[in-house]
């Protein structure tokens, strides 16, 4: 039985997504695939062919593995400090749970920036001392904005910790990308073309869409924008109305560019990435990262005792966070079907990926609405590991 078709027809009929796509690979090798549901609930459009999807923070893990790939070309390092290539990073101050100020202790290296350890949060983190002043910075809602000017705002905020005493989901992979284009005069865009899109042939994925290839665009749901203020209670999952973007994602300004939100991609476009994380190399054998920058990736550096890993009310049970994303570290905690070392991640519009390299699985869930109730993730992946086993 079709176990992805009749969780994702299920989830479409009851109204909760208007459209799902999803494909799973073996070997990167494709065994199931399939799409439910429409593009826009106001004209009943089918899913187009290579639709498109804003991936929000999957965006991070291809901005995380161009910062290895940098590295292995010997632009930094692991323990390279943002104050080396930018000084006004050298004196943050911190902002105590108490309202204490001081001087942090330490700087704030790469690996923290990969590792989400460096300080830095974001406006929708409920009970962060420092998710007000973001929010009153605006630091989200304007796409049109430079990522430097976003940069310049961040280093004049204070941290919410000592770098590498915590940590705390947040604009640290926007942080690396700038950094990223300090280091080597080039912008993100061009970057990851050069080191990641076009030797994947990710020939979808980009920060812009073009007016022609618009239509391709899937209809974003949901019923609060990304820069409100964060939700103390579960609101109704609502698709009468497409979600308020606002400014915060522009389709075709060509100087907008992000690291941790921001890319367009594809179905087809973002396996290609997640099947070149089973080993590193692409299709036809090309090497992004090689065995030895793929297992320093993989390997958890930041563990959550106890099922701490959370952001907000979201649980991630089991998992710890390696270099590009969660990691499965104990089974024995997880929610829904999994196996250990599996890594992946998610975005804010409820796309998902996974790589599980006991099994040589790949998979990735496209669908579009913000602030979801509904664990489709876990769903969908309990449903293609059921029909593995089938």
């Amino acid at each position: 039985m079709d176990y992805l078709q009749k969780t994702a027809d299920k989830l479409v009929s009851e109204r909760l997504f208007a459209g799902v796509e999803w494909r799973v690979d073996q070997g990167g090798k494709n065994i199931f695939a399939g799409k439910s549901g429409v593009q826009d609930l106001a004209t009943n459009s089918e899913i187009p062919e290579s639709a498109l999807y804003r991936v929000y923070s999957m965006t991070k893990p291809i901005i995380s593995v161009l910062a290895l790939k940098l590295i292995e070309e010997g632009y930094l390092q692991l323990t390279s400090t943002l104050a080396e290539f930018d000084n006004r990073f050298s004196s943050m101050i911190v902002l105590n749970p108490d309202g204490h100020l001081a001087p942090a202790d330490g700087l704030i290296t790469v690996e923290h920036l990969l590792t989400h350890r460096a300080g830095f949060s974001y406006d929708f983190n409920i009970g962060c001392a420092v998710a007000p002043y973001y929010r009153q910075a605006e630091l989200m809602e304007n796409g049109y904005r430079d990522l430097g000017d976003i940069i310049s705002i961040l280093s004049e905020l204070p941290l919410v910790f000592n770098p590498g005493s915590h940590w705390r989901y947040s604009v640290a992979t926007d942080v690396l990308a700038y950094l990223l284009e300090t280091v080597t005069q080039n912008t993100i865009t061009e970057l990851l073309r050069k080191y990641i899109l076009n030797p994947l042939e990710m020939t979808d994925t980009n920060f812009t869409i073009e007016p022609e290839n618009q239509h391709r665009i899937m209809q974003v749901y949901g019923v609060r924008s990304l820069s409100e203020l964060p939700v103390l209670k579960r609101l109704p999952h609502d698709l009468s109305k497409p979600a308020n973007l606002g400014r915060s994602h522009p389709l075709d300004y060509p100087e907008f560019r992000r690291g941790g939100y921001g890319l367009f991609s594809t179905i087809s476009d973002y396996m290609k990435f997640a099947n070149m994380l089973r080993d590193g190399k692409t299709i036809d054998g090309q090497v992004i990262l090689s065995a030895g920058m793929w297992n320093l990736m993989h390997k958890a550096r930041v563990s959550f005792p106890n099922n701490t890993f959370r952001i907000n009310d979201e649980p991630f049970c089991g998992y710890g966070w390696n270099l590009i994303g969660r990691v499965m570290e104990n089974v024995g905690e997880a929610q829904y079907t999994t196996s250990l070392g599996e890594f992946g991640w998610s975005g804010a519009a409820a796309t998902y990926f996974w790589v599980d390299p006991i099994r040589d699985v790949t998979g990735c869930l496209m669908t579009q609405y913000i602030g979801r109730e509904v664990p489709i993730d876990g769903m969908m992946q309990t449903a293609a590991m059921r029909m593995l086993s089938d």
